[in-house]
Formats: C-alpha cells, sequence, structure tokens
C-alpha cells in the first residue's frame, strides 16, 4: 500500500493546465506517489506521454460499465438501461472520480482538479492525522442562497438515507482539491447501494444535480460520526471567472496561505497561460526552493 496517490479526471481542453498540474506532482510528492489521470477515450492520444511508473493514464471504458456510451455530440454518455437524464459530462467525471479512488491501494488520496497545481511539498503527514484521513470541510459555509449546493446536499441524503432537509447553514465540503480515504470512498458506495437499492453508480448518476465531495463529507460526518482532521486551507482558490492579467495573478499569488498545499485559478476564468504561470512562478519564490517555507 503506497501511503499517497492523486487523482484527476482531465480532457482536451484542459492539456496545457494539466501539464502544469502533473509537473508538480511529479516535483512535490514521492517517489510512489502515483497520479492516476482519467480521459475521454478519444483524447487518451494526448495524454499517453505521460503514463509511466508515476502517472497511469485510465479511459472512461475502463471505468464505467461498458453499457454506458458516450454521446458523439453534446458530451453526454448513455446508459440503456436508464436513459433519461443522460449523463451529463461534470456528473460522469464525478462518478470516475469515487469510481477509481475506491479502486486504490492507497492510505489518502489527493483529488485534484486540471486547474490546480501544488506549490508545496505534499507529504503524507499533512493527509494522515492519528491514522484519519483528513477531509476538507468549510463550517456553516452553505447558505440559502446557494441553490446549487443546497440542491447537492439534499441529493446527498436521499443517497445515503438520511432524513432531510438538513437545517441550514450547512457545511460546504467543495474544494478543487481535496483528500479522501479509499477504504470509506468503498463503505460509502456500499451505503449508497443499501440505500438505494440500486448499485451506488447507477443511483449516483440518475441525478443530474449531485456533488462527489458533499456526498463524501455527508457521509463521513453523519454515517460515520468519524470527526476526521480538518484542513480548510488545502487549496488557494480562485473561483471568479473573471480573467487575471499577470500583475493580478502574482497579487493572488502573494495572498497564499502558509499551509496551503496548492493553487487554483478555475479554467472557467479564461486567465492567460503568461499570467497563471506567473502565479506559479510567485508561488515558487513564496515557498521556496524545497516547496515548503518563505
Amino acid at each position: 500500500m503506497s501511503a499517497l496517490a492523486v487523482v484527476t479526471p482531465t480532457y482536451a481542453p484542459d492539456a496545457e493546465l494539466f501539464a502544469h498540474l502533473h509537473r508538480s506532482v511529479l516535483a512535490h510528492t514521492s517517489h510512489d506517489t502515483v497520479h492516476h489521470v482519467v480521459v475521454p477515450g478519444s483524447d487518451r492520444h494526448l495524454f499517453a506521454r505521460y503514463a509511466g511508473p508515476r502517472c497511469r493514464i485510465w479511459t472512461y471504458a475502463e471505468i464505467l460499465p461498458r453499457r454506458v456510451v458516450r454521446m458523439p455530440v453534446a458530451g453526454v454518455w448513455i446508459d440503456p438501461v436508464r436513459p433519461w437524464p443522460p449523463l451529463r459530462g461534470w456528473v460522469a467525471q464525478q462518478a470516475v472520480k469515487v469510481a477509481v479512488t475506491a479502486r486504490l491501494d492507497a492510505k489518502a488520496v489527493l483529488v485534484a482538479d486540471s486547474d490546480v497545481v501544488l506549490v508545496r511539498e505534499a507529504t503524507p503527514d499533512l493527509f494522515i492525522q492519528d491514522g484519519q484521513v483528513c477531509m476538507y470541510r468549510m463550517d456553516g459555509g452553505v447558505h440559502e442562497l446557494m441553490t446549487d449546493h443546497v440542491t447537492w446536499h439534499r441529493v446527498a441524503r436521499e443517497l445515503l438515507g438520511l432524513p432531510g432537509p438538513a437545517p441550514l447553514p450547512l457545511p460546504d465540503y467543495v474544494s478543487s482539491l481535496a483528500c479522501w480515504d479509499p477504504a470509506v470512498v468503498r463503505e460509502m458506495q456500499r451505503r449508497i447501494t443499501e440505500a438505494t437499492g440500486r448499485d451506488w453508480l447507477s443511483a449516483f448518476i440518475s441525478h443530474l444535480q449531485v456533488s462527489e465531495f458533499i456526498v463524501y463529507g455527508v457521509f463521513v460526518d453523519e454515517v460515520l460520526g468519524a470527526a476526521p482532521p480538518v484542513s480548510t486551507a488545502i487549496c488557494h482558490n480562485r473561483w471568479d471567472r473573471t480573467p487575471l492579467d499577470p500583475a493580478g495573478a502574482i497579487a493572488f499569488a502573494d495572498r497564499l496561505p502558509p499551509d496551503a498545499v496548492g493553487m487554483m485559478i478555475s479554467a472557467k476564468s479564461e486567465t492567460p497561460m503568461a499570467a497563471r504561470l506567473a502565479a506559479i512562478e510567485r508561488c515558487s519564490q513564496i515557498t521556496g526552493p524545497d516547496g515548503s517555507h518563505p
């Protein structure tokens, strides 16, 4: 069993972003940490060059049941057993994060979006404390105006067989870089199957609105009652969809928290690569040559 693994679903439009993430994984994790990358079969050739001892390339066809097929248009998958609603791309990404993590023989898994880069050494002791894997949770982070998050909490409770709705405000478990325990993910899968009477994947993808992070967080907190260590600064995030120029990107990097392992400027912001690279370089200057201190 390895101490740490990294999981990233990605695709062709994010190939350049992924290159920087993967480079940072190689630089800031130990030699036995493997980066598990899930891509559509049509994009495999773009990512094949990364395959090796520290990178495993998976395709959706290897993870999802054979009956689930990707349609050539609209970026959706169809399950003939349950053709409606179709499986949208972002829900498919969530499902494969869960499925791949459950397969791994690792103590902890970092689930990283393509637009994340690691900026400090990611050692197992940062994510495993007293035998428990840390979890991202922002207490009271979800309020009534966050309608998507409220829906995700409701769906999570349905999947896990919990009474609802839970009173607001609710915890926010959503992060561009999160840490999961593969053993807990396997227990979560079993719980969904028991609660819904369906295999976990069919139940999960039957929802148009679902969040893998909220399902995991609610499971840990309300089903297991595990009270794991909490990390709220694992990643320095910029979710805003407006682009940054180099000066703005550097200013963002200057606000890097002292215990952040990653940095994320949302791909949806369409920030130019030159500005993104300026932020990465500034983070490197902040963390120092060993990736851990100024």
